[in-house]
């Protein structure tokens, strides 16, 4: 099948979280990836890394798992099937820096396949600055328009409102952060095959190292105190409630009876609320609140 079979989709993607491990590594310069290898009861397993108290990652995650089995009710419904089994392999990033001046980051990448044959690439990668820095901001939808042009000139526009649609904390009325772009389902079409569809997903998880670790090295050695670790702590409460009410990833590894400790690798080691909390006017932190909205064009 031209190396797009479930075992070669596998193996690049196992080969994709090396890579960023290994980048990862590099950058923060003293944090190592603790390996947990773990067996799904159902069907597959995976390898969950974590990195701890590294020199500017406080935590991170890069998982990747490649699961099988019968197919819970509530999936098969939500394709409109009443019976099948399930394949799902896939790469699952979360970092949480130590300095507030770098942003979180967030990337996924994922294959899915049915018995009967129905297949679908998602995934995405979207960043959650503490403080929105706009020249941060640009190159980093730049960077990833350019991932997308590669590929197909409307790919860009239509996952960036896509993340910007997907990560909008809705009870919040705030995106997550500055978004990024988002696909999901992207299966059969007259347009393009499915070889075409596994080189753009690549590419997306590619993608990953040169990006953060970029920002890691740019940001990660300037000062900040007591008050932007309070806004910080802030950010990753609403980091939490996305994640908790809202993500779809989250529910899907839970419905599969995925494993509890990698789903929420997301989190981050701390976070807090505040009753109420309003930003001072015209603060650094107001005016990165006023930019957590969609339709926000960083790309001129």
């Amino acid at each position: 099948m031209n190396g797009t079979d479930k075992e070669s989709i596998s193996s690049i993607f196992r080969n994709i979280q090396d890579h960023i491990c290994s980048e990862l590594t590099k950058a923060d310069g003293r944090g190592e990836f603790h390996e947990d290898r773990w067996s799904r009861p159902g069907g597959g397993g995976g390898r969950t890394r974590v990195m701890r108290h590294g020199n500017i990652i406080e935590k991170g995650g890069v998982n990747f798992s490649a699961v099988h089995g019968k197919t819970p009710e509530k999936i098969l419904s939500s394709f409109g099937l009443t019976e099948g089994d399930f394949f799902a392999t896939g790469v699952s990033i979360v970092i949480h820096p130590e300095n507030p001046l770098v942003p979180i980051i967030h990337m996924n990448i994922r294959y899915f396949e049915m018995s009967n044959g129905k297949y679908w690439f998602g995934g995405g990668i979207d960043l959650t600055p503490h403080y929105i820095n706009k020249e941060d901001a640009v190159n980093f939808h730049a960077r990833l328009k350019a991932v997308c042009d590669k590929h197909h000139p409307d790919y860009y526009p239509k996952f960036k409102q896509w993340a910007d649609d997907y990560f909008f904390i809705k009870h919040r009325n705030e995106t997550r952060g500055i978004g990024g772009i988002f696909f999901d389902q992207l299966g059969d079409d007259k347009e393009f095959t499915k070889r075409d569809r596994l080189d753009f997903v690549k590419d997306v998880g590619l993608a990953f190292a040169p990006i953060y670790t970029q920002l890691m090295n740019k940001n990660a050695r300037l000062p900040y105190g007591e008050r932007e670790k309070e806004w910080q702590m802030l950010r990753r409460g609403r980091y939490v409630e996305f994640n908790l009410v809202l993500d779809r990833g989250t529910k899907f590894g839970l419905d599969t009876n995925g494993r509890t400790e990698s789903i929420l690798m997301s989190l981050p080691s701390q976070a807090g609320w505040e009753y109420d909390f309003e930003p001072v006017e015209g603060s650094k932190e107001d005016k990165t609140q006023k930019l957590l909205r969609k339709g926000v064009n960083w790309v001129v």
